[in-house]
């Protein structure tokens, strides 16, 4: 059944770009809670001229990478290559700023989410819109440059994201699913496409430093979740699989980002659902019942990829450090003769926290690689600090660095809480909850309330958006809320867990340390240490 599914073209491919991995999904059109195959490939972002980019030609070798792995894997695990495909979405990390000249040439490197030279423009904004604008949304970036007189301006003549870029290119469609666009510049939550008044606001603003420059038209157009969102060319279809086996006029459904995709990949759109991503990032998204009392620096105001609102805690710094420090035991065994692989050692460590003290025996752990605006840092300096009455054991050291995974999303949760923002279900995913029943635990600790995860977690946003692709295609009016329900996780399983009672005092604790430690941090950037 699944080798006639891939035959028929009856499957939905979804791909995501996230930091660290780029991912393949393919799942059965008719039932998407199926994966049939998957294909991955690794890249990293760079520190350049003191701007964190990637290079677009990794975006396509790694693109055509995790393509060809699971063509590959379909081929071995069938007996079928893929030649056509129901649908196809493509997403990947929100915000940054891309911007193309008419002939769609890159203008500027790739400015991507994780720098923060926008603060001036970011506060500018914030006071004249009433609402938080972040200093990675892309509007930022674009006032940023104003600000710097940057000689590009004149040439540009759209913007767009990386999921935005890939889609273009592919299709040739200058469009984004509304969640990732709200990311780039506010959402009318009526409407469901960019905010009118904040628009000519801001053409007003810019009058003088850059005449003529329209925002409206620079932005691409914006869809909602199921909105067809073009076909995938000829020349596209080369880009994508360079074997030629791929056939051009398959359906995309409209490019979404990273955030939109955790939230389906966790049945999280409707109303008091909630959910958190930890990768290179961290972010939690809350789906708002009512407004907002008022504007918080903490909170980011987006949407669903069906244009809900949405509150989103984004910290910049999720878990590489935590990462690091295993890389660094992992070296130890090995030298020492160890016969243990890296998903054994993570789960070694990570198994050895769950001994640890409920309040990581007065350990702190600052996993800041880059600057983190809740935390009011404009840069990074991860840090390892303790007293010396501190417990410093190995259970109390993983214990600190999986708190401090979660360390800053815990001050922006606490904004929520005081807003009254009431939540039904909170669901989790992403790499560092691969082993079952530790970070799960400690991040409902963290929060104060049961975590659950679903089966399909692993697969995260690429299947996220596959899912969405495969919605795209559904010939139901079924809106995204019921057809999740109904048709991807009718029977699917969760694995939840409370509260830990001792793990809740004891992270209050640890975060009561972790907010005035935050002093140290300040001081050593300040000495540029």
């Amino acid at each position: 059944m699944s080798a006639e599914a891939i035959r028929a073209g009856r499957t939905a491919l979804g791909v995501e770009f996230g930091s660290t991995r780029i991912k393949a999904c393919l799942v059965d059109l008719d039932d998407p809670s199926r994966v049939l195959a998957v294909g991955s490939h690794a890249w990293e972002n760079r520190l350049q001229d003191r701007n964190w980019t990637y290079a677009l030609d990794d975006v396509w070798s790694g693109l055509q990478a995790a393509y060809a792995a699971l063509a590959e894997e379909a081929e071995r695990t069938y007996g079928v290559v893929p030649e056509t495909f129901g649908s196809i979405g493509i997403s990947a990390m929100m915000h940054g700023y891309l911007a193309f000249d008419q002939d769609g040439e890159l203008l500027t490197p790739f400015r991507t989410w994780r720098n923060t030279s926008t603060e001036r423009a970011a506060g500018v904004l914030s006071q004249l819109f009433g609402t938080n604008i972040p200093l990675r949304w892309s509007i930022a970036h674009l006032y940023q440059a104003v600000l710097n007189e940057e000689d590009h301006l004149p040439d540009v003549h759209f913007l767009t994201t990386l999921a935005g870029y890939v889609h273009w290119r592919l299709t040739g469609r200058t469009v984004l699913g509304v969640g990732d666009a709200s990311g780039m510049f506010p959402i009318d939550a009526t409407t469901h496409d960019y905010d009118a008044g904040m628009l000519e606001k801001f053409d007003r603003l810019v009058s003088e430093r850059a005449h003529g420059l329209d925002v409206a038209a620079l932005l691409p157009e914006v869809l909602v979740a199921g909105a067809p969102a073009g076909e995938l060319t000829a020349e596209g279809a080369a880009l994508l699989d360079p074997s030629g086996t791929l056939r051009p006029g398959v359906l995309f459904c409209p490019p979404e980002g990273d955030a939109g995709t955790g939230m389906v990949a966790t049945n999280s759109v409707a109303p008091r659902t909630g959910n958190v991503s930890a990768g290179t990032s961290i972010f939690a998204m809350v789906v708002l019942e009512h407004p907002l009392q008022s504007a918080h620096d903490e909170l980011d105001l987006v949407t669903t990829p069906a244009g809900d609102p949405v509150a989103m805690v984004h910290c910049n710094n999720g878990a590489s450090e935590l990462a690091a420090w295993v890389g660094l035991f992992e070296r130890f065994v090995e030298i020492a003769g160890g016969d243990l692989n890296s998903d054994e050692i993570f789960e070694a460590l990570f198994r050895e926290a769950l001994d640890g003290d409920p309040d990581a025996g007065g350990l702190l752990a600052y996993n800041h690689l880059s600057g983190e605006p809740i935390a009011r840092l404009s840069e990074g300096r991860p840090l390892v600090v303790r007293t010396p009455d501190s417990r410093f054991t190995l259970a109390n050291f993983m214990r600190a660095q999986l708190y401090g995974v979660f360390g800053t999303l815990a001050l922006g949760m606490r904004v929520l809480e005081a807003e009254g923002v009431a939540l039904d279900r909170m669901f989790a995913h992403g790499g560092v909850f691969r082993t079952a029943g530790v970070a799960q635990r400690f991040l409902a600790g963290a929060l104060g309330a049961p975590v659950s995860i679903a089966e399909t977690a692993s697969e995260g946003g690429a299947w996220g958006i596959a899912v969405l692709a495969a919605y795209a295609a559904d010939a139901s009016d079924a809106d995204l809320d019921d057809y999740l329900r109904d048709r991807v996780f009718a029977h699917a399983g969760f694995e939840s867990m409370d509260p830990d009672p001792e793990d809740v005092p004891g992270f209050a604790a640890y975060l009561a340390r972790y907010r005035a430690g935050l002093a140290i941090e300040r001081a050593a950037i300040t000495a540029k240490l």
